[in-house]
């Protein structure tokens, strides 16, 4: 059998960032074949991304790309924050990010399937997902074409904006990105908030309007004076403008002779279920598993 020694574990970990102790076991499975063993480590870890599609993915990074009439913002996630600030990550979003600008792909399935870097897309995440030992998801995306303006705005990499907008000055379009990354809108007029958020906020305004004791027919109002007061909060053209506290957004766009047609507006994880690990026990049992192995 072939001496495995340090620096072989060590160039095979270079080429393939797979952990020290896997490099050790395919090299000697391999009997030193260093091409051998980078087989593998692919098959082993393609199996790794097997066991990782369990695990939650709430963290992760939000892209966009703006392409003259052509734009797309896309959510991809992973399970923790380091893997966010890794470069092949960050690169693999972006790539999904001009894919879905340049094809049009009808949904996740129809992304997983489009070619990139001698792969498909589907291949290049099972790779990083044994690359780097975290699951990772393509959550969704959303491509606009028009004959108007788009723009788009990231606030890091968690909030990503598209705005679809008409205006002499690209920066109103600019601006309105960031209003909406700001305050976080649910809609773009009142008119357009979901039925089950604004049945949810009736129902809550509800329960604290009948605690105030007063006759019903106030208690009426008080609810539906709630009621509107949040579809202003929630709706952009309501909502006042972040750059001018005496504007609402709409009353900006109408002093420019701009409009917004439509806005889509990401964030990291929303609505995800987070799973809460205790770090001292995880830590713990992989130091137990080292042990016994």
């Amino acid at each position: 059998m072939a001496a495995i020694s340090a620096a072989m574990v060590g160039e095979l970990r270079a080429k393939t960032d797979a952990p020290m102790m896997e490099c050790k076991k395919a090299l000697t499975e391999a009997e030193g074949n260093m091409e051998r063993a980078e087989e593998i480590l692919r098959v082993k870890l393609g199996g790794k991304a097997s066991k990782a599609a369990s695990r939650i993915t709430a963290e992760g990074v939000v892209a966009s790309v703006v392409s003259g009439n052509v734009a797309a913002l896309i959510e991809i996630n992973c399970e923790t924050d380091f893997v966010t600030k890794n470069d092949d990550f960050i690169a693999f979003v972006n790539a999904c990010a001009k894919l879905v600008a340049e094809h049009n792909p009808a949904d996740v399935a129809a992304l997983s399937a489009l070619p990139l870097d001698g792969g498909t897309v589907e291949t290049i995440r099972a790779a990083l997902i044994g690359k780097i030992g975290e699951n990772m998801a393509i959550r969704r995306f959303k491509r606009f074409e028009t004959n108007s303006k788009l723009t788009s705005y990231l606030h890091g990499t968690r909030i990503g904006v598209v705005v679809e907008f008409d205006a002499a000055d690209e920066q109103v379009g600019k601006d309105v990105a960031m209003h909406i990354a700001a305050m976080k809108p649910v809609s773009l007029s009142a008119e357009q908030v979901p039925a089950d958020l604004i049945e949810k906020e009736r129902s809550v305004a509800a329960l604290k309007a009948a605690e105030s004791g007063k006759p019903a027919d106030i208690v009426t109002k008080m609810v539906e004076g709630s009621v509107q007061k949040f579809l202003k909060e929630v709706s952009l053209l309501n909502q006042t403008f972040v750059k001018n506290d005496k504007q609402t957004v709409e009353q900006m766009l109408k002093s420019v002779g701009a409009s917004v047609k439509s806005f889509t507006m990401y964030v990291v994880g929303e609505g995800i279920e987070k799973k809460q690990d205790d770090f001292a026990a995880e830590v713990a049992a992989q130091v137990a598993a080292a042990k016994q192995a």
